[in-house]
């Protein structure tokens, strides 16, 4: 399978995680984290429900796979998020060193990528060493109808 391929299939399942979210009353945001070519952990948004915001799709997927398997450097995983990481999720993920990050659509504002704190772009704290790669856009029509549609409820 090519690279295309896989980052639209992960991003599928993204999607699925986000309508789980959405379905329990949080905003449709799934996540999950692969490595050669596998699901290794999965997260949903469950801030509102949980009545904590750091319950973000992106860092519970980063918690599941650090509590199964001990390892806080995340450097050979790649993210797969329906929404561009937020600043605190950006934090976040540039702690754990993960070198890849692909997202649907973008979040503007409060974007680790596109606002004015683009901390997935930082250079300057060396030990999060080298800035990920990041691809943006990957079903980003599927993505956009999923965030669309939660406005509508």
């Amino acid at each position: 399978m090519n690279q295309k391929s896989e980052d639209e299939q992960f991003m599928r399942r993204c999607i699925v995680l986000g309508q789980m979210a959405r379905e329990q009353g949080d905003s449709p945001v799934g996540a999950l984290l692969a490595k050669d070519g596998r699901i290794a952990a999965e997260g949903i948004e469950a801030g509102r429900s949980r009545k904590d915001i750091t319950y973000h799709a992106e860092i519970e997927a980063i918690r599941a796979l650090i509590q199964q398997t001990g390892d806080t450097d995340l450097s050979g995983y790649t993210l797969y998020t329906t929404h561009e990481p937020c600043i605190m999720c950006s934090y976040v993920i540039r702690h754990h060193k993960i070198a890849r990050i692909v997202w649907g659509i973008s979040t503007g504002a409060i974007g680790g990528y596109s606002s004015d704190y683009k901390l997935l772009k930082d250079t300057v704290l060396e030990k999060w060493g080298a800035p990920p790669e990041i691809v943006a856009g990957v079903l980003e029509a599927d993505c956009r109808l999923l965030h669309q549609e939660n406005k509508l409820k």
